[in-house]
C-alpha cells in the first residue's frame, strides 16, 4: 500500500487526466502532468519516476484503491489512457483501504488525548473501522457496541455540535422531569458529555451566570436565538468533571474521601472497573474489599451507590451512610 504523502495528490491528478475526453494522455504525458502537480504542492518535490506511476495506476486499479475502469487503448505504437466509464471517479467512490487507513492514522493520533472527556470516542473508531474495512480480515463482526440509535435525543447532536462549535446561542425548549409544562430559553451551548447512556448539553443560560446541564432527551425543540454568544471564559471541560462522578457539579462542593466496602463477590468488578480515577484499595482479602474514592458527593454518586445495593456498604462520612440509608427507606 502506498505511504508516501503525495499520494493523494498523485491520485487526483491522474484521475482528472482519466475523466477528460479532450484529450489524448500517454504515459510520459500523465508523468508529467504528475509531476506538475507536485511542484506545484510542494516547489521542493523531486517528482516521481516511471515506475512509481505504474504502481500508482494499477493501485487505482485494485481492489484496496478505487477498482478504477482504466482503459490503454493503442494509438499506433503508444499507448493512452482513459476511464472506460467517462462519469466514474475515485471522488464519488466509498472510502478505499488505504484512505480507510489514513483516517485510522489520523484517530491514532489524537487516542495521544485518550482519558479527556471530548475524546472519548476514539477508542471505539479505531475498532469499529478496522471492522469496516476489514483490516484484520473480518469476515463477521465480532464486536458489539453499546449504542441505541432509537434513544431519543440523538437526533439534536448534530445541530448542537455545530452550535457549539460555531458559538451560536439557541433557543431551546425544554420540559424537565419534574416540569409539567415546557419551558423556553436563550442558551448557551459549551459541551456535550455522555453519562450512563444518556447525552448532555452544558452551558449557559441568559441571565444567569452559572453553568448548566440539559439532557438532550428532554428537549423538545431548537432553534438559533440570533443573539450575541456569550463565550465561555471560566470553565475546562478537560478537567471540570475531575472530582466528580457523573454530570453535576456542585457549585461549592469540595472533595470528600468517601471509604467504601464492597463483598467479595462485587470486588472483582470494583477492581477491575474502578469507581472514579481516585480509587485506592485499602484492604483486599476473602471477606471483601475496601477502598476509598476522594470526590465532590453528588446526587449521581448517591443513586450509584444505591444501585449496588447490599453489596456495598458506606464506612464513611457518617453523614453519606445516614443518608443513603434514609433514600432508601431503611
Amino acid at each position: 500500500m502506498p505511504s508516501n504523502k503525495y499520494a493523494i495528490i498523485r491520485y487526483q491528478t491522474l484521475d482528472k487526466c482519466f475523466r477528460n475526453p479532450g484529450r489524448r494522455y500517454y504515459f510520459d504525458d500523465l508523468l508529467k502532468e504528475v509531476n506538475d502537480a507536485l511542484l506545484d504542492y510542494d516547489p521542493a518535490s523531486e517528482g516521481i519516476k516511471r515506475r512509481q506511476l505504474f504502481d500508482d495506476i494499477s493501485f487505482m486499479e485494485s481492489e484496496k484503491g478505487w477498482s478504477a475502469p482504466i482503459l490503454r487503448l493503442l494509438d499506433g505504437k503508444k499507448k493512452y489512457y482513459l476511464y472506460e466509464d467517462m462519469s466514474f471517479s475515485i471522488n464519488n467512490s466509498p472510502l478505499n483501504e488505504m484512505e480507510a487507513e489514513q483516517i485510522k492514522s489520523a484517530l491514532m493520533v489524537l487516542s495521544r488525548f485518550r482519558g479527556m472527556p471530548q475524546f472519548e470516542w476514539v477508542g471505539e473508531m479505531i475498532p469499529k473501522l478496522e471492522q469496516s474495512f476489514g483490516f484484520k480480515g473480518v469476515d463477521r463482526e465480532i464486536i458489539g457496541f453499546e449504542t441505541n440509535p432509537y434513544v431519543k435525543g440523538l437526533e439534536h447532536l448534530g445541530t448542537l455540535f455545530n452550535a457549539i462549535l460555531y458559538k451560536q446561542a439557541l433557543e431551546i425548549e425544554y420540559q424537565s422531569f419534574k416540569s409539567d409544562e415546557p419551558v423556553k430559553h436563550i442558551f448557551h451551548p459549551y459541551y456535550l458529555k455522555q453519562y450512563s447512556s444518556r447525552w448532555y448539553l452544558l452551558g449557559q443560560i441568559e441571565k444567569f451566570d452559572v453553568l448548566s446541564n440539559r439532557a438532550l432527551d428532554r428537549i423538545i425543540s431548537i432553534k438559533e436565538a440570533g443573539v450575541p454568544f456569550i463565550k465561555n471564559t471560566k470553565y475546562d471541560f478537560s478537567e471540570y468533571f475531575e472530582d466528580v462522578i457523573g454530570i453535576t457539579v456542585p457549585k461549592d462542593g469540595k472533595p470528600e474521601i468517601i471509604e467504601l466496602e464492597f463483598t467479595p463477590a462485587k470486588a472483582p468488578y470494583i477492581l477491575t472497573k474502578p469507581l472514579h480515577g481516585s480509587q485506592k484499595v485499602k484492604h483486599h482479602d476473602d471477606n471483601g474489599l475496601r477502598i476509598t474514592i476522594e470526590v465532590i458527593p453528588t446526587y449521581e454518586l448517591k443513586s450509584q451507590l444505591l444501585s449496588f445495593g447490599n453489596e456495598v456498604k458506606v464506612i464513611s462520612p457518617k453523614w453519606l451512610r445516614d443518608e443513603l440509608r434514609e433514600m432508601a427507606g431503611c
